[in-house]
């Protein structure tokens, strides 16, 4: 197990809406596997959750995220919309630019901490 600091982003938005690593994870993954259930599988999540989740960010919005059609026997699915893939993106530009900006700061923190066993 490492101790070292690791930089994480959570946008905390005056809707109430935050949006973190997780949040981009199940967006990314519903990206990827065009489907809300699949994507919370892959994370280890309940399709509840995920769904309310999905829900929560799409309101929070001035579009939908995730377009999503029902399942049965024709299938469902669910899309990333131009506006979640935007957003999507926009999110992981600023983890990576915190990532680039802070590996200075974070090598000296890390050069600076006191050993810990295990």
């Amino acid at each position: 197990m490492t101790n070292d600091p690791r930089l994480s982003l959570r946008l905390h938005f005056d809707s109430g809406l935050t949006l973190g690593r997780g949040k981009a994870d199940l967006l990314q993954g519903i990206d990827e596997e065009g489907s809300i259930s699949a994507a919370g599988r892959r994370m280890k999540m309940s399709y509840r959750r995920a769904w309310s989740l999905v829900e929560e960010m799409n309101a929070h919005f001035d579009a939908p995220l995730v377009d999503s059609s029902r399942g049965g026997a024709k299938g469902g699915g669910a899309q990333l919309t131009e506006r979640g893939r935007q957003v999507l993106a926009d999110y992981r530009a600023l983890e990576q630019l915190l990532r680039d900006q802070g590996a200075e700061q974070l090598a000296r923190l890390r050069a600076g901490q006191r050993s810990v066993s295990t």
